[in-house]
């Protein structure tokens, strides 16, 4: 083996390291967004020079955010890049998640749509489909729970009402939040999305359960309804 072949694994570990130590000292301040990506690919393949495969990332997906978002498929297209290296975006993905869920989770009352938007455009906003979410609040606007109901196109199917009052008396809710993403880009409600909307707010009222608001989330805009006085 030559000094070159040798060397070269060195040089690799010794680059994660200064990576790894740069976060630890300043956290993510001064990385360039290849450099994320490096770190988290490397959590699955630590012996592995993971810098050109993150460059290809995000050269492929155009953002941080939208490699973040990729699934395990698009992100095998790009070379080297397998399950192991996968593990790393997921995990960070997941996690990110996670912690702003439990931020708004029983936290402070919601007071309009702007106190959960940023939970809502991380998880909606580069979602491929339409997602149909629903936030459970107490009787004091406390969010109890985020679950997702449906996927795909909104329509006005009986079915939509019955799962919402099912679950809404599931999870012992005083109000609701309504949430649906559009991959299109466009946040203006469709008339299909108010005439669901309407019967909604139809089929909760004998159990007395206010929607309090129906929220659109496209990329990093959303749409109120209660805002717009639509509710």
């Amino acid at each position: 083996m030559d000094q070159t072949s040798r060397s070269a694994p060195s040089s690799a570990a010794g680059h994660r390291q200064r990576l790894r130590e740069r976060f630890l000292n300043s956290g993510l301040q001064g990385f360039h967004d290849y450099e994320v990506v490096e770190l988290l690919l490397s959590l699955g393949t630590p012996r592995k020079d993971c810098k050109q495969m993150a460059k290809n990332a995000l050269k492929m997906f155009g953002s941080l955010r939208m490699v973040l978002q990729a699934t395990p498929k698009e992100l095998e297209r790009i070379q080297g890049i397998g399950p192991n290296n996968i593990f790393g975006l997921k995990l960070a993905q997941s996690v990110s998640r996670r912690y702003l869920e439990e931020r708004i989770i029983m936290k402070n009352a919601i007071q309009s749509s702007g106190d959960v938007t940023d939970y809502l455009r991380h998880m909606l906003g580069e979602r491929n489909l339409e997602i149909f979410l629903v936030l459970y609040l107490n009787g004091s606007n406390q969010v109890l729970k985020s679950e997702e109901l449906f996927t795909g196109t909104l329509n006005e199917a009986a079915a939509y009402p019955r799962e919402v009052v099912k679950k809404t008396i599931e999870n012992n809710a005083a109000a609701l939040i309504l949430v649906h993403n559009h991959p299109s880009g466009r946040c203006a409600p469709s008339d299909k999305g108010k005439i669901l909307t309407a019967r909604l707010v139809a089929a909760l009222k004998p159990i007395d359960v206010n929607i309090h608001d129906h929220i659109i989330i496209a990329g990093n805009d959303h749409y109120s309804f209660a805002d717009h006085g639509l509710l």
